[in-house]
């Protein structure tokens, strides 16, 4: 991911900048500042600004006039029992604002999580950028034959050769046409004086999915993990996966408290319905179970049996 020359006076100003606070601010998130983490091809992530911290939310829990307590295992003790009991409005008290480059298709993913302020780059007033997410050969996989929404796979040889031809020529002949529609080249400049070029918000819907948009997105702590705790689990679409991996990290400079108890009781854990928490205490009692009669469809008792390690 290169960035231009404006782009990177730009960074290096708001890197430049101080300002003075009596806010609580986090070191190893003040040195990830605005700093782009790159993403697949194009694409990265960057932290624009942050509030709150793990003892904002303990001080929000407790009601306190301080910052939490003055014991970090206190506090730790608190954050670990707010999470495992689900609680949710400490976690509401901190807020993270991202600025993300993404491929369109990934975006439509991502603003499903309806649980942010997102404002994205506007093709009605500038000519998007040239570039379109190209999938790296080792995720370029086939439809899974038992997954509707998943991989199955990877293709190779000339499957894959003539599949990353498509890719870059559909894209590449789409931006084409979108700039000559346009009558306009990629820094707004007109291409022929004598021509009228075609409205932007009307060009733009020539564009293929994998061109690359950006947006500031701003979420509240608890919000975000919800975002993470699906988008960053091994069964997600491996493009926006990428994202929110990257995101973790940002969680565990930013709170690593709340960080570890999110790992804990949220992205390693699993829940189970009141069936198979009692089919569970019968396996543990050594009953024998099966199946039939349980209640369970064979989905269920399939995932409950992978969830106790009884079959793969």
């Amino acid at each position: 991911m290169a960035l231009t020359d404006a782009q990177q006076q730009e960074l290096a100003e708001a890197k430049a900048a101080r300002f003075e606070t009596r806010r609580p601010t986090v070191p190893a998130l003040e040195a990830m500042l605005f700093e782009p983490i790159p993403l697949l091809d194009h694409g990265f992530i960057r932290v624009i600004d942050y509030m709150g911290d793990d003892s904002a939310v303990v001080q929000a829990a407790r009601v306190s006039y301080g910052r939490g307590t003055k014991a970090v295992s206190e506090d730790r003790g608190l954050i670990r029992y707010l999470m495992r009991h689900w609680h949710s409005t400490p976690f509401e008290m901190c807020e993270i604002k991202f600025h993300v480059k993404l491929p369109i298709f990934v975006a439509r993913q991502w603003i499903r999580h309806r649980m942010a302020n997102v404002n994205e780059y506007s093709a009605r007033y500038s000519v998007m950028d040239r570039e379109f997410y190209i999938p790296a050969p080792e995720q370029l996989a086939a439809q899974s034959a038992s997954n509707r929404q998943g991989r199955g796979e990877v293709l190779a040889g000339e499957d894959a050769a003539r599949v990353m031809d498509l890719l870059r020529q559909d894209a590449t002949t789409a931006y084409d046409h979108y700039i000559e529609m346009l009558n306009e080249d990629e820094s707004g400049a007109v291409m022929d004086p004598g021509r009228q070029g075609l409205a932007r918000e009307l060009a733009r819907m020539n564009l293929t999915l994998n061109t690359y948009t950006q947006w500031y997105w701003k979420t509240d702590l608890h919000n975000l993990m919800n975002f993470l705790r699906l988008r960053a689990d091994a069964h997600a679409q491996y493009e926006i996966r990428v994202y929110a991996e990257a995101m973790l990290r940002v969680l565990e400079a930013w709170v690593p408290a709340v960080s570890e108890a999110f790992r804990d009781y949220r992205l390693g854990a699993v829940t189970l319905s009141a069936q198979m928490l009692d089919i569970t205490r019968r396996l543990l009692a050594g009953e024998a179970v099966d199946q039939a009669g349980t209640g369970l469809s064979k989905r269920e008792w399939r995932e409950l049996m992978v969830m106790l390690g009884r079959e793969a």
